[in-house]
């Protein structure tokens, strides 16, 4: 079933890999592809529904409050601790520990918080064993809505489940991006952006869906040097055969564009280089550069329920520190997730060598990613600090980390503490994300 199984920190992970392996095929599954049941420790529950109903006093629009606020801390990892931990550690973050003396993870109770409708529930089902790679593994035959691959059998699959995953049908949001100086320094980079997720849209087929999974426009409101430049993306399912197509709107020119490079390891918008175009939710884009391998599963504490760190409570300065995010606001659970390497193909360009993702089995979000230079040597770890958005429900990043190990800074991207909350469900179109639709936006 899996290419490999290779020890990631130790012979210990190595022998739970094998054992996680060995018991999935058993296992009876949750409707998008979950392990139901809990793990034999008892430190895993099982899945029984996810959040099904939000917290007494909830309403759509406000910040999503902590439906596990109750639960104490079981174990505080720390450099000085971690090695007792290690089984249940990934090489990026046992480096993180050792790099910075103030980083720690927080350890709760794990919660199985994901969730998704029924209709999403209902798709995957019918797409069970039917979906297909297209050729080269750059696209999808046969899918529309559900996970496309219920019962992966290769790390390509696994990639296309994250890509594919469930986020509602339009979402708009305001979210803050910051690239701390060493010292904590930064600058607030606000942006609005409008998402059509094609592949979801009510009734979709693979025929209706095409080759454009999503529709996206993003705008930049601050600072005033930034403000106004909007980008348009034409997200693609296959880019090899149909690269994805981008526009921006420059204000200093007031024109519009083509945008051919953003993609692959370009760097990000207003990330001052701190992460690529495709590291964007933590792996984005065509995966046509990498050969990738399916190592196994894996028990691991991943950042999981972070409703702290998505708070109306905190401010933005309070979660951005020096060299890390406030640890106290982030919170780390166990849970299983798939553990997929990507390694850079002979011929082929990025900046990033050899990657490692691990994709939660309960939403199929990546929640932690690993990225190697040409030395082979780890140079970027990215965490995806999660929540469920009750109202969809979907369960989706609330903040995104991207830690740089060499020069000592990060790049965190979704500070929605001050913003207003993400409106899911807005009446959208294909007729919105135009290019004419673009002139349009940039001229008001």
């Amino acid at each position: 079933m899996f290419d490999s199984i290779r020890s990631a920190s130790s012979p210990a992970v190595a022998f739970a890999l094998l054992a996680l392996c060995g018991s999935a095929a058993a296992q009876e599954l949750t409707p998008i592809g979950a392990e139901r049941a809990g793990n034999a420790a008892g430190t895993i529950p099982a899945w029984t529904g996810g959040i099904t109903s939000p917290p007494q006093g909830y309403r759509p629009g406000m910040h999503h409050p902590d439906p596990f606020a109750a639960d104490q801390p079981l174990a505080t990892i720390t450099a000085q601790n971690a090695e007792a931990h290690q089984a249940n550690l990934s090489p990026g973050q046992l480096a993180l520990l050792r790099t910075y003396p103030t980083y720690k993870m927080v350890v709760y109770p794990s919660r199985r918080s994901a969730s998704f409708p029924q209709r999403i529930y209902d798709a995957t089902l019918a797409l069970d064993g039917k979906v297909q790679l297209s050729p080269g593994g750059n696209g999808l035959v046969g899918a529309a809505i559900g996970v496309p691959f219920r019962r992966p059998e290769n790390g390509l699959q696994v990639v296309w489940n994250h890509v594919t995953r469930f986020r509602g049908e339009t979402v708009r949001r305001r979210v803050g991006q910051a690239a701390p100086t060493r010292g904590g320094a930064y600058t607030l980079v606000r942006i609005e952006e409008d998402i059509l997720f094609n592949y979801h849209r009510p009734g979709a087929t693979p025929a209706s869906v095409g080759n454009v999974l999503a529709y996206f426009i993003q705008q930049v409101l601050s600072p005033p040097r930034l403000a106004g430049d909007i980008l348009l993306v034409h997200e693609t399912l296959d880019q090899v055969k149909e690269p994805r197509r981008a526009w921006v709107y420059n204000t200093g020119q007031r024109r519009v564009r083509r945008a051919p490079n953003v993609a692959y390891d370009n760097p990000g918008t207003a990330s001052d280089a701190q992460r690529t175009s495709d590291q964007l939710d933590l792996f984005n884009g065509a995966p046509d550069r990498y050969e990738w391998r399916l190592v196994g599963k894996r028990e691991m504490y991943v950042p999981y329920n972070s409703y702290r760190l998505h708070s109306d409570q905190v401010r933005v300065k309070d979660v951005l520190m020096p060299l890390h995010i406030n640890q106290d606001l982030a919170r780390y659970e166990l849970h299983r997730v798939w553990v997929v390497e990507a390694t850079l193909k002979s011929g082929s360009s990025h900046i990033y060598q050899r990657r490692t993702f691990y994709v939660d089995e309960d939403s199929w979000q990546i929640m932690l990613a690993e990225q190697y230079d040409a030395r082979g040597q780890m140079w970027r770890v990215s965490e995806g600090h999660s929540i469920n958005y009750y109202e969809v429900p979907a369960f989706w990043t609330t903040l995104e980390v991207h830690y740089d190990l060499q020069n000592g800074r990060y790049l965190a991207f979704g500070l929605d503490n001050e913003e207003q909350m993400y409106t899911f469900g807005r009446k959208l179109t294909p007729a919105d994300f135009t290019p004419e639709a673009l002139r349009q936006k940039g001229t008001r």
